[in-house]
């Protein structure tokens, strides 16, 4: 009850699935504490289900994501910087109470977060001339390589860092025209939880971004095992869980990201945007050869 006597209205938090807010289909919540384990929240407990749900999401968004052009992807976040920077109260509070931080150091790691989404956001339509280009051959050929998104990404956000290093897992994925399942922090996942609903009064399709919070371990292993998963990124993953998903995504060919230590706060440079990425490379004939050409 606050001073005035008035009772507080406690926020109910959701999966972000399909650009819908579904309850876990299990049913189960946990408790989610501050850094000195005062309760905050109680956030859904994601089952097996809730992940093959949320492939099934992104693979569905993944043509019109991919197929949109790189200047419109780009205006699309864009807009999301807009709605973060709308909502940086709500933000620093839940970055706050998750990483033990003053108001002012929160402050400074949303501020961080939202200048490093448009900077992301500025990348959409350059990274193909940074991965991309001519190529020099022995013959009459043009010879052409561009990058083209791997497909649907796993991403296991990292546990240190609520909202930054989210930010920084996540917007490279979907910048570079992949749909994702991001795995929230399972410690501190309500900034994550809490950017669903951004995307949701964005221009982001639906499906283009899907949010899971709960075991991280529970969730991700039928991730890295779906075999409509295209790529996961293991740096959410602690210790032998990440050897495991690793084995698992062996299986059917995943592209694996494998977590390192990270300074989120640091140059992010492109490593993230051409992580998940292929290389299209096309041949034409040039002179007598004719007009038609190949590719591979």
């Amino acid at each position: 009850m606050s001073d005035n006597g008035r009772l507080g209205v406690f926020k109910t938090y959701k999966l972000f699935v399909g650009g819908k807010f579904p309850r876990s289909e299990s049913g189960r919540v946990y408790e989610v504490t501050d850094s000195k384990g005062a309760w905050l929240a109680n956030a859904p407990r994601s089952s097996r289900k809730d992940a093959r749900d949320a492939v099934v999401a992104a693979r569905k968004a993944f043509g019109p994501w991919s197929g949109a052009t790189a200047y419109n992807r780009g205006q699309i976040l864009y807009r999301v910087a807009e709605m973060l920077e709308g909502r940086r109260e709500q933000f620093v509070r839940e970055v706050a109470e998750a990483e033990g931080l003053s108001k002012s150091k929160a402050g400074a790691r949303v501020d961080a977060a939202v200048d490093r989404w448009v900077w992301y956001a500025g990348w959409t339509d350059k990274i193909a001339q940074v991965a991309g280009g001519g190529n020099p051959v022995a013959g009459p050929f043009f010879n052409l390589s561009s990058p083209e998104p791997t497909g649907v990404v796993a991403v296991l956000a990292p546990q240190d860092s609520s909202f930054l290093g989210l930010v920084s897992v996540l917007a490279p994925v979907i910048a570079t025209g992949n749909t994702a399942v991001l795995v929230a922090s399972e410690r501190a996942p309500l900034p994550a939880l809490s950017l669903g609903e951004v995307l949701a009064t964005s221009d982001v399709p639906g499906g283009t971004v899907n949010v899971l919070s709960g075991g991280t371990r529970e969730i991700a292993a039928p991730l890295a095992a779906h075999a409509d998963v295209n790529a996961i990124d293991l740096t959410g993953a602690e210790g032998a869980l990440a050897t495991e998903l690793e084995v698992a995504a062996a299986d059917n060919l995943k592209r694996v990201l494998r977590p390192r230590a990270e300074e989120w706060s640091g140059d992010p440079g492109t490593r993230r945007l051409t992580a998940f990425l292929e290389t299209k490379t096309v041949w034409h004939p040039t002179g007598s050869l004719g007009a038609s050409g190949s590719s591979y």
